[in-house]
């Protein structure tokens, strides 16, 4: 439907303006802090995406994905028995298999999610793509993130743009996608808004920002723009799609400040990991020390939680 886009205007300043009103918002404290924390822990995709992954680092990842906060922790927040564990571990095609066997022998059913379609740059022909995406299917990955090609953003082909993400969805099969847009390659906030709308309409289970290895990853203005987008095609076809920022989200506060935004413009009912979820690799570890603050009323050394 390009008369959904055709006639886009980003009011820029306003988002902006918007944007650093959200970064002034005031935090929950107390228990209400722990309890927002533990909610962003449920939603987090914890990733590694580096190119000296071996199987025993994905090992390590996969059992603090099962256990993320340490239990004593949970015990002294009576929520050790609520089965908290991360919403999905994320990793390279190649270490598919090694985090499918991880969490089988942790005995839990946490999601693997897997990058795929040329990440980061999405610089590959589309056959690779898709051949890749099958391939991690295959290896047991249940959810795919795939890149788009920019430059098909940045000249305006948006029938072409709909085409490649409507096929990698087919590629993707029974698995979930998520199409990483890269906010900060595409030039503007307009096509920010273009982009998200095509990859909805192609049929996208998730939109994200950023793959996490642009110079700009998740920024609210970014947030604002693409959550508007996901609120528009509710409205038009009742169908919620979800948003993953990633890239940048390191501290427990900015993790906070993430949830509310989405609550603010989407709802509760998004606050929800099969509609919401936050791209890290070290946020957790900020979250952890959070917690184990407010239950003991000291600072963890480096010893006291687990890598």
């Amino acid at each position: 439907e390009l008369g959904w886009i055709s006639k886009v205007h980003v009011n820029r300043p306003a988002v902006e303006r918007h944007a650093e009103q959200i970064k002034k918002w005031k935090t929950v404290k107390g228990k209400w802090q722990a309890a927002w924390l533990l909610k962003a822990v449920t939603c987090i995709d914890l990733t590694t995406l580096s190119g000296d992954d071996t199987p025993s680092n994905v090992y390590r990842l996969c059992f603090k994905a099962k256990h993320p906060i340490r239990e004593d922790l949970l015990k002294a927040l009576d929520m050790h028995d609520k089965g908290i564990t991360v919403g999905a571990v994320c990793v390279y095609p190649a270490r598919v298999t090694d985090a499918v066997n991880a969490l089988k022998a942790a005995g839990c059913n946490i999601p693997v999610a897997s990058v795929a379609a040329g990440f980061p740059s999405g610089q590959t022909p589309l056959e690779t793509k898709l051949a890749e995406i099958k391939l991690a299917v295959q290896y047991g990955a249940r959810e795919i993130d795939i890149v788009i090609s920019r430059s098909l953003v940045l000249t305006g082909q948006w029938e072409g743009l709909y085409e490649e993400i409507r096929q990698c969805r087919e590629a993707c099969g029974e698995a979930h996608m998520k199409t990483i847009l890269a906010t900060g390659e595409l030039g503007s906030l307009a096509n920010v808004y273009k982009a998200s709308m095509i990859a909805m309409m192609a049929g996208s289970d998730f939109i994200k920002t950023s793959t996490g290895k642009e110079v700009e990853n998740a920024t609210f203005p970014v947030g604002v723009v693409m959550m508007r987008a996901i609120r528009e095609f509710y409205w038009q076809t009742g169908h919620k799609v979800g948003f993953k920022p990633a890239g940048g989200i390191r501290t427990a506060k900015e993790a906070i400040t993430w949830l509310m935004l989405v609550k603010d413009e989407l709802g509760v009912e998004w606050l929800t990991p099969e509609l919401f979820r936050l791209g890290a690799s070290s946020l957790l570890e900020d979250i952890e020390k959070q917690i184990f603050y407010h239950v003991t009323g000291t600072y963890a050394l480096p010893h006291d939680l687990a890598m």
